[in-house]
């Protein structure tokens, strides 16, 4: 459905009103009639934006998930009668003897610290620090116990991207580095405890890069897009009152253009592409929500709001306005040629639109002539074109001309009073104002309003770049000034 216009309804504002006044410009024909009345409505396009729309997840979650799958302890070791030294020949320079291989017992075990999360681009970064205590005892049944203590960081870099459902998936590369290495030394010997320590070390390390993408999975990415998407059919408010102006957001589909992590947090940027309607009067309802579209790769930049401000001025407001610069005009006689000054007493304006892009403005009043004492009474009718320069609050008319008279009385003493000279003048100087102040007061209400919009679980910010304003044209509902808003927005959807 099409959206309804902006009414501007304020008194006092000259700016659009007065602009009719050049009307009494125009020559005079005594044509008899009406200009009949148009009724066509003002059709407006809905507008297409793009905003940003970042969904976040706390990656501390996913360090509890994986401390959830990795134990405490990793694994224990409980070896007796490991050969820890090896027998080997001697030289006594008198004999060559062999020694007797040396029997111990291997015990140990290796911890997991706190698992620890950073993040750089697009690379999330999970750091396990592992502790291994590994000791020989009963060694040859000489020494009773020779520990060793090591070291090591596990590091996992992982990279998530997102199939054609919004399902995530990860690519992942696991590493891992001794820091100091699991060995003791005895009687000139290393003994070195690395190798059965990686032995039990692997398949932790193949179960974490197994089980990892699962556990990303637990961060619901896919559920918080979908809920961000379902969230983004919404109505913000444009403008309070007079009139109370509404923005009704429908999105069409759903892109996405990477993730950022920054202070623990993922933030995936997508780019809702919408139609911007705007309404006037009651709050429509919010855009029946469509099911989630399939995954899109962003392809324009995001965070672009584009909407439309349609700006009627309303005939019945104008009217008042000219009426009151009219009377305060016939405070003084008029001069005609070839006559004494003439009094006018101004009764009623009539304007509204008519056919072929036009506006009519009945003027309902009374001429007098000096020292007559039969005053001429009527309605002289117009039609004229108004037009404006681009992107310019300032408006004129063009292909002015006298449509008709109705109920006229006494005589040609109004026609003489209209093409009097003058008055061409008079309605010059009025005209020099135009509907610039107004407009500037239009802009910053819609800038403040949804400066930081807040509805129900949507927040949208959004900061208005620039504007420009179309041609300006007569229809039914009044005069219709298009205006096309830009800036910078972003849909924010809080749990």
């Amino acid at each position: 459905m099409a959206a309804k216009p902006l009414v501007i309804a304020r008194r006092g504002s000259t700016g659009l009103a007065i602009g009719f006044a050049l009307l009494l410009l125009a020559g005079c024909d005594r044509n008899r009639g009406q200009p009949p009345r148009a009724n066509d409505a003002i059709v407006i396009e809905p507008q297409p934006s793009i905003l940003a729309v970042p969904v976040e997840a706390e990656l501390g979650n996913l360090a509890r998930l994986i401390e959830g799958e990795v134990p405490a302890q990793l694994w224990r070791i409980d070896k007796p009668g490991q050969t820890c030294i090896a027998s080997k020949r001697v030289d006594l320079g008198i004999a060559t003897v062999k020694t007797p291989a040396i029997k111990c017992r291997i015990v140990g075990s290796v911890t997991r610290g706190r698992v620890s999360l950073a993040g750089k681009g697009e690379d999330i970064e999970i750091t396990i620090p592992l502790r291994a205590v590994v000791s020989a005892e009963d060694i040859g049944g000489v020494l009773k116990r020779e520990p060793a203590t090591a070291d090591a960081v596990v590091t996992a870099r992982v990279q998530i991207t997102f199939a054609h459902d919004w399902t995530p998936r990860t690519t992942m590369r696991i590493a891992y580095d001794w820091t100091d290495t699991p060995h003791i030394e005895f009687l000139g010997q290393r003994i070195d405890f690395t190798a059965q320590a990686e032995r039990q070390l692997a398949p932790i390390l193949a179960r974490l890069e197994r089980n990892l993408p699962a556990e990303l999975g637990k961060l619901g990415l896919r559920d918080a897009i979908a809920g961000a998407w379902t969230a983004a059919f919404t109505t913000i408010s444009l403008n309070r009152e007079n009139p109370a102006a509404w923005m009704r957001i429908a999105p069409r589909e759903l892109r996405y253009g990477g993730y950022t992590i920054a202070n623990g947090r993922l933030r995936l940027n997508l780019g809702l592409r919408a139609i911007t309607e705007t309404h006037i009067g009651n709050r429509p309802p919010p855009p029946e929500p469509t099911p989630l579209p399939p995954m899109q790769p962003v392809a324009t930049p995001v965070g672009r709001l584009a909407f439309f401000i349609p700006v009627i001025a309303d005939y019945r407001v104008l009217e008042p306005v000219l009426m009151k610069a009219l009377r305060r005009r016939s405070a003084r006689p008029f001069d005609i040629p070839g006559l004494d000054p003439v009094r006018a007493r101004f009764e009623k304006v009539e304007i509204y639109g008519t056919t072929n892009g036009r506006i009519a403005v009945g003027l309902t009043f009374t001429a007098l002539e000096a020292g007559d004492t039969k005053p001429t009474h009527g309605t002289v009718w117009m039609t004229g074109k108004p037009v404006t320069r681009p992107d310019s609050r300032a408006i004129g008319f063009e292909d002015f001309a006298v449509s008709g008279t109705t109920d006229m009385t006494g005589g040609d003493l109004i026609l003489d009073l209209i093409n009097a000279p003058g008055v061409a003048p008079m309605i010059a100087g009025l005209l020099a104002q135009n509907s610039e102040r107004d407009y500037a007061k239009l802009i910053g209400k819609v800038d403040r309003a949804i400066a930081n919009q807040r509805q129900d679980r949507v927040i949208v910010r959004a900061d208005l770049e620039r504007t420009r304003t179309g041609q300006l044209r007569a229809a039914g509902q009044g005069l219709y000034l298009p205006v096309w808003a830009e800036g910078t927005a972003s849909i924010t959807v809080t749990p």
